[in-house]
């Protein structure tokens, strides 16, 4: 299996929407992902409307938030995203950010317990398979070990939700987890943190990181800035771990595209 690549965007127009998921499948992504709050547009309608003007690039929400839509709506809504794409939908989904709860609130859906949360994952998921038709592929952000034990039972691909410190000892434990309660082929996927010198804004102005900081905390998502060592590294989590699949945050995918010539033209 080859390394894919993702990229988180978020539209400010329709206009500018159509032109990012086109140049993203232009540039070689493999996936368009969009995230799932209250403060982003609705990722059905926005990413069908990518679907429209696209051909061969997956769409994904990164990731929906089980709790805040009952499982009979997420079928319908897959099930269109599936018709309209002709079958390039993915079901990322999650059990809901821990913040997310006043997010429920404004929607009128109950929040629950963590159990309760999972629970409702696992029953959304289940209904996805049965009623749509072809299923999509099912993508489950996971971080601690009971939600990594539940991913292990039934999803595709675990989207190894690690905070931006997180070390690769941490990852590899969270595989590890996985691993060790399926005995099926499950992919894993994690998110750039960080290039070279820069973050996302949200990380540097929000939360005050700084790529030094976090390369001396021995973060596994910030990447050298040299292509060569970027190419190097992801080959080796590939080839140990099973990690595949790389997402981009948006703001820095001017700053990988050198690294993502070397996968998708390695000849340039």
């Amino acid at each position: 299996m080859s390394m894919t690549f993702g990229i988180v965007i978020t539209p400010r127009s329709g206009a500018e929407w159509a032109r990012a998921a086109q140049s993203a499948e232009q540039q070689g992504y493999r996936t368009i992902l969009l995230p799932d709050t209250l403060n982003t547009p609705s990722p059905f309608p926005t990413l069908a409307a990518a679907a429209a003007v696209t051909t061969t690039v997956r769409l994904r929400p990164n990731v929906l938030a089980a709790p805040l839509r009952n499982p009979a709506t997420t079928v319908r809504e897959t099930a269109a995203l599936q018709l309209l794409s002709d079958g390039r939908f993915e079901l990322g989904i999650g059990s809901g950010r821990p913040d997310a709860s006043a997010e429920a609130e404004r929607l009128g859906m109950p929040w629950g317990s963590a159990a309760q949360r999972r629970e409702q994952l696992i029953a959304t998921v289940h209904a996805v398979r049965e009623q749509v038709d072809p299923a999509p592929p099912i993508v489950v952000a996971a971080n601690g070990p009971r939600m990594l034990t539940v991913a292990a039972g039934f999803a595709d691909r675990v989207l190894l939700a690690a905070g931006p410190d997180a070390t690769e000892a941490d990852l590899a434990e969270m595989v590890r987890i996985v691993r060790d309660n399926t005995d099926r082929d499950v992919r894993f996927t994690h998110q750039l943190v960080g290039i070279g010198d820069e973050l996302p804004f949200w990380l540097s102005k929000r939360l005050g990181l700084t790529a030094d900081g976090l390369r001396a905390a021995g973060s596994a998502g910030v990447l050298d800035g040299d292509p060569a060592t970027v190419t190097e590294v992801l080959e080796y989590r590939r080839e140990k771990y099973g990690i595949d699949e790389l997402i981009v945050p948006g703001e820095l995918a001017q700053a990988f595209v050198p690294a993502l010539a070397r996968f998708t033209n390695p000849t340039a």
